[in-house]
């Protein structure tokens, strides 16, 4: 009686996996198996599309915190610099005005303080423009006006009207100049005339 359960539980247990083996073979045919893959790779493919993107921005973000952190540390006095130079261009307005008395104390005192403000400036990174005498540079200089000058060569600095300023590598106000430009009908270009006369003289004799 026993035995016979046995064989009937094993007989049952056979039919159950053949049942599920047929199941499997046959639910899905070779096709359906191929297509199901591309469909699987395919979306591996543009998840790791994605992931790509995704880190290729957060690396750029990266970058753009780091530069962002590196100027706010170099430029982060700008704004109070920029409002410091009006003060500096007062102090050498009233002594360029001053009397000729430099022994006075106001003049004095008034020296002091503009020679100690730039030395402390500098240790921020302000930096004079140089002008007079200098090529004019659109970067650095803006022309106010442009002086006819047979003594120096043309888009020369020959005044300046407000003293600029480079903070580091940054131009924190440009130079206000006056530019030469050669005279109409200067010396140099009568000489030019006179020696093209001559030479079409010579030739037609």
């Amino acid at each position: 009686m026993i035995r016979l359960q046995g064989n009937e539980m094993n007989e049952e247990n056979e039919r159950e996996v053949n049942e599920a083996t047929e199941t499997d073979s046959g639910g899905i045919n070779s096709a359906d198996q191929e297509a199901l893959q591309e469909d699987i790779v395919a979306e591996l493919q543009e998840m790791n599309s994605k992931y790509l993107r995704l880190y290729a921005e957060f690396e750029n973000y990266k970058k753009r915190v780091v530069k962002d952190k590196e100027e706010l540390i170099k430029y982060g006095n700008e704004s109070l610099l920029y409002d410091l130079l009006p003060v500096m261009d007062n102090l050498e307005m009233a002594l360029k005005h001053a009397t000729n008395d430099v022994s006075s104390g106001l003049v004095q005192g008034v020296e002091i303080t503009l020679k100690e403000m730039r030395k402390t400036l500098e240790k921020y990174g302000l930096s004079l423009i140089e002008t007079e005498g200098k090529p004019f540079d659109p970067s650095v200089h803006h022309a106010m006006t442009q002086v006819e000058r047979d003594d120096v060569g043309e888009n020369m600095v020959v005044e300046e009207y407000r003293k600029g300023y480079m903070l580091k590598d940054k131009v924190l106000r440009a130079s206000l100049v006056a530019v030469s430009k050669k005279r109409e009908g200067s010396k140099e270009q009568e000489e030019n005339e006179i020696i093209t006369i001559n030479k079409i003289a010579e030739e037609e004799s």
